[in-house]
């Protein structure tokens, strides 16, 4: 976080039947940007010279996108119980569902085949091993996948004179899928392979943007918008991706 920055300030409003409480972050950005994350909260990133009048209003007038954003994660919550790791439970992987079928054998492994993860494992009903073959090939795989997209996105940014991020770090974070550092390294949430390559594109895009342009700037919006001209609908399309 930048010197100067205020965070946690707490306001609300009411839109028709619903209460929309949301988080207000002032920085050294440029342009105001709203975010409805997983967990239904409600965040608003907003240049530290904006008036909170003026911020409030923006809210008010993103209402139903708000409320519509919220709706969608709601219904994810009551079909993601706790995992139970039996099968014919549902896990994601690069945007699409895949059931789970457990097969008992002295091999164990996992493998992603005809719309299943099919985990072999000597007792299925030990679900604490179940889901431990399932974390390891899940975390061997997406990061692997992401690498993989990351070297693609540099590709399309090596012309713009974009440097190359100094190290890569993986690391689960609730609110956010990625981020950069003042010191050119980059850290992207492994979850970030339940989205599609699509979105999973705009995410590294929007990162090593950042490397050449680390504020929200104009500088930085133009060289993602140069980069990647269909990047709002990206950025839509992962707002609605269910973690």
């Amino acid at each position: 976080m930048a010197d100067g920055d205020t965070i946690g300030l707490i306001h609300s409003i009411v839109f028709g039947r619903e209460r929309i409480d949301f988080t207000v972050n002032f920085s050294r950005r440029k342009r105001l940007t709203i975010g409805v994350h997983p967990d239904l909260s409600v965040t608003v990133s907003a240049p530290d010279d904006k008036p909170i009048d003026e911020v409030i209003e923006r809210v008010k007038r993103r209402a139903a996108w708000i409320v519509r954003q919220r709706d969608f994660f709601a219904r994810f919550k009551p079909e993601q119980p706790a995992r139970r790791y039996v099968s014919g439970e549902t896990h994601i992987y690069l945007g699409r569902q895949y059931r789970l079928k457990l097969i008992e054998g002295d091999v164990e492994n996992v493998k992603l085949t005809h719309g299943y993860f099919m985990v072999s494992v000597r007792n299925p009903r030990d679900s604490a091993r179940v889901k431990r073959l399932l974390d390891e090939w899940y975390n061997e795989h997406s990061r692997a996948v992401i690498l993989s997209r990351l070297e693609r996105c540099y590709d399309n940014l090596r012309k713009f004179d974009v440097p190359y991020p100094t190290y890569v770090k993986f690391r689960k974070m609730a609110k956010r899928w990625g981020s950069c550092g003042k010191s050119g390294n980059i850290v992207l949430n492994p979850d970030l392979a339940k989205a599609s390559i699509y979105c999973i594109d705009y995410v590294i895009t929007h990162e090593l943007c950042h490397l050449k342009h680390p504020n929200h700037s104009k500088y930085f919006y133009r060289l993602l918008e140069i980069s990647m001209p269909d990047w709002e609908r990206r950025k839509t399309r992962l707002e609605s991706t269910a973690r």
